[in-house]
């Protein structure tokens, strides 16, 4: 889905500066998929990681007719497919008074294959005896922390304040990685069916050096009543150990998503997990 926004190389020192890009490498003008709203496109050459991310941000309605404002910044993992998918779904959700104002930014690989530059397995994944290229979440946290947060956070009026990360399967075990290494990185955290399959005791050990750095971080997990019991076993079992423990680093806040499974639990959490952020609802809600 991603490569039918990707733009033309043509237009590419324009979208390097920031200015819409509308048009995409095959041709395509979706200036008229007005659920994207005012999306532009960042190369992301990273010098940590030793290659280029394509990074999509959709910045709110009437963003440049408000030079004062600043704004919560959600970055979404697997942003090639969640982009696309959660952007104009914000939008709804927006229109409808349910979340505030954002902007939100998708890291995408550009392709969906590891030969395509898709490295999600090494990247989102804490060390797994199962297989040895797991275990970079460490490298492309530091590239978050070290290279797009700030790199965003110069290009546009982004709150440092209220960042806020969103993934789902892999991208839900790398927030909770996030979330329990380095929890005052980002304010918020939204993980939803987190795999933790193959390497569900890291997970389960404490990995917070001080509770009291973390300020306000919050957690929101997600887990869908139907997803594949691969998933829902080891995402409950990390549920059922946390929920009741002391001295968290964060705030935890777990739904079940009903009705949903592996594949489309995205939206749900999405929304639950960004409503209970903002304490738009009571806690204890469900996704639907």
């Amino acid at each position: 889905m991603s490569g039918s926004i990707l733009l033309k190389a043509g237009i590419a020192l324009l979208v390097l500066a920031g200015l819409p890009a509308p048009v995409a490498a095959n041709g395509t003008d979706t200036r008229h998929l007005q659920g994207l709203g005012d999306t532009r496109y960042l190369a992301f050459d990273s010098d940590g990681l030793g290659r280029r991310l394509h990074v999509y941000v959709m910045l709110p309605e009437g963003y440049d007719d408000k030079p004062t404002s600043s704004y919560p910044t959600v970055y979404l993992l697997d942003g090639g497919n969640l982009f696309p998918m959660l952007v104009p779904y914000y939008g709804y959700l927006r229109f409808a008074g349910e979340i505030p104002e954002a902007i939100v930014v998708g890291i995408s690989y550009g392709s969906d294959s590891f030969e395509g530059g898709n490295l999600r397995s090494t990247d989102y994944t804490a060390p797994s005896e199962e297989r040895d290229y797991w275990g970079g979440a460490g490298a492309f946290q530091r590239f978050l922390a070290t290279e797009l947060l700030p790199g965003v956070e110069r290009r546009y009026r982004s709150r440092s304040d209220r960042r806020i990360i969103f993934g789902q399967s892999l991208g839900g075990q790398f927030v909770l990685y996030t979330a329990m290494t380095e929890p005052g990185l980002f304010w918020g955290h939204i993980a939803s069916n987190p795999a933790l399959h193959r390497n569900l005791d890291f997970f389960l050990e404490a990995h917070w050096a001080d509770p009291g750095e973390a300020g306000d971080s919050r957690l929101f997990v997600g887990s869908a009543s139907g997803d594949d019991p691969q998933f829902r076993g080891p995402a409950m079992t990390w549920i059922q150990h946390w929920s009741s423990a002391q001295g968290l680093p964060f705030e935890l806040e777990t739904a079940i998503l009903e009705g949903h499974g592996h594949m489309s639990a995205p939206p749900a959490a999405f929304r639950a997990g960004m409503r209970w952020l903002f304490d738009e609802e009571p806690r204890g809600i469900q996704g639907n």
